[in-house]
């Protein structure tokens, strides 16, 4: 059964650092993509990052472009997050997300807060 589980959330300041880690378990992500998504207050949730499944094809919003790095790391069946020089925009809930090769992100966490304050 599919599972994906995040965690490292929490509170810090502008200009901190922070890794999200998310474990994931499931057939599907043996070769599947990944992905980190971020919903924040009153806002719809927007895409963060993407990386397949052996890193060759990684991508990132415009808005966390040169601060954020997604890396996965197969045999311990975790995908990264880690996010230098956080600003309080990046106030949100984070999310992990996979799904096979074919596409779609069909299996979501419960997602992790991160708070940053000014």
């Amino acid at each position: 059964q599919e599972q994906v589980v995040e965690s490292g959330g929490g509170l810090v300041q502008t200009g901190d650092s922070l890794r999200l880690s998310c474990v994931f378990y499931g057939r599907t992500f043996i070769d599947g993509h990944m992905a980190w998504f971020r919903q924040a207050p009153g806002k719809e949730r927007e895409f963060v990052a993407h990386i397949n499944w052996n890193g060759s094809n990684i991508y990132y919003d415009n808005s966390v472009k040169g601060r954020f790095t997604i890396f996965r790391d197969n045999a311990k069946n975790t995908v990264y997050l880690q996010m230098n020089s956080l600003k309080p925009e990046d106030t949100a809930v984070y999310y992990c997300t996979g799904g096979p090769p074919s596409g779609g992100y069909p299996y979501w966490g419960q997602g992790t807060q991160v708070t940053v304050s000014s």
